[in-house]
């Protein structure tokens, strides 16, 4: 017969190895598309060390993969695409390119995270030095992806930004390898809104106002 002191000392076991188990969860999220992204905290803030893939908002409904660049171009609700529509070739390591309606919906992250606004983006830029420096700390290093990148890469934040490229408000896409857009949550006027941007031969990290309809990467930040 087992004495109560020893079937205390086995519950407390089971219960540490279980909230051991979870507290290895808070290194990644899952999307409902099952995706699973990597996570990384940069001084006060936890973002995703990955590109957003998910095809449908964090309440479940779809989103429209737009494939022809007339449609795209004239688009004023929500809607992503795949660069060149290959999503076979992209989605993996690139993921999605989104315009700024679908961010607006406020529910393209899992919930508990959200689009970073303009001012979470400046944090982060602070804290990694400032515009200048900050980009090299946030491109993943090598040739792998990017090209003719620039030698004093680090990626010493864990961002591992990669050069997924856009897609231009006319429906055409460019720049993969040599430029990384990230969108912001926050407007410039009402057809513009704020994009932070990598480029390939560059340490900087800066910030410029596209049009809505443009097709930018998605990095979630916790709440």
């Amino acid at each position: 017969m087992k004495r109560p002191g020893l079937l205390i000392i086995v519950g407390l076991l089971l219960f540490l190895t279980t909230e051991c188990g979870k507290e290895g969860d808070l290194n990644s999220v899952t999307d409902l598309d099952g995706n699973v992204y990597k996570t990384v905290t940069i001084g006060t803030q936890v973002w995703l060390a990955e590109n957003l893939k998910t095809t449908k908002l964090n309440d479940g409904t779809p989103l429209s993969n737009v494939t022809d660049s007339t449609a795209w171009s004239n688009l004023n609700t929500q809607g992503y695409c795949w660069y060149d529509n290959n999503e076979v070739k992209y989605k993996t390591t690139y993921g999605a390119l989104y315009n700024w309606h679908t961010v607006n919906t406020n529910k393209l992250c899992p919930k508990g995270w959200h689009v970073p606004t303009f001012a979470e983006w400046d944090t982060l830029m602070v804290f990694l030095g400032g515009d200048n420096l900050a980009g090299d700390k946030m491109k993943e290093g090598g040739t792998t992806h990017w090209i003719n990148t620039d030698i004093d890469v680090t990626n010493e934040s864990g961002f591992t930004g990669l050069p997924a490229g856009i897609m231009m408000s006319r429906g055409t896409c460019r720049s993969i390898c040599t430029d990384a857009y990230f969108w912001s949550s926050t407007e410039f006027d009402n057809d513009y809104a704020w994009v932070f941007r990598l480029v390939s031969n560059s340490g900087t990290l800066s910030s410029f106002h596209p049009l809505k309809t443009g097709g930018c990467s998605i990095r979630c930040i916790k709440d």
